[in-house]
């Protein structure tokens, strides 16, 4: 199945369908977004450039079976199309500080999230402690928590 997002234009996500793949065959039988843009807008009553073609199995720019990434991420409903670097992203930046990073099409914080220990990564798996960095906007620091 090919994936289409269709996007207002305000480059909000509306929804996301599903097309068989012959739908999005070129002449050649070489599956091109064009076709696909030119079905749905056929079949459903919207502009085919408003249809923009996105990978099931891509997120965080990293395709989930060792194919190429396209697009940075499968979007959800209320995304926003970044036409200038054709990637999807979450329209809720989670804080003031955080910015694009374009190569995930994730937003990313100004400092990087440490590592824990193997000895907390270990008690994360055994269930006897729950180990995690919580962002501090305030600090501008990554904050080690634990709950038992």
């Amino acid at each position: 199945m090919a994936h289409f997002a269709k996007i207002s234009e305000e480059n909000k996500v509306l929804t996301v369908l599903s097309v068989n793949n012959k739908d999005v065959l070129n002449s050649e039988g070489v599956e091109t977004e064009s076709v696909g843009q030119a079905y749905l807008e056929t079949h459903n009553n919207w502009p085919s450039h408003l249809w923009i073609q996105c990978s099931y199995n891509t997120l965080l720019g990293v395709h989930s079976k060792g194919g190429t990434p396209f697009r940075a991420n499968y979007p959800s409903v209320g995304w926003d199309w970044d036409s200038e670097n054709e990637i999807f992203w979450d329209s809720e930046k989670p804080y003031p500080s955080w910015v694009k990073d374009i190569t995930k099409g994730a937003w990313v914080a100004p400092v990087a999230e440490p590592e824990l220990t193997q000895e907390q990564k270990d008690q994360n798996e055994a269930f006897t402690h729950w180990w995690g960095y919580v962002w501090n906007e305030e600090n501008q620091t990554w904050d080690l928590t634990n709950s038992i």
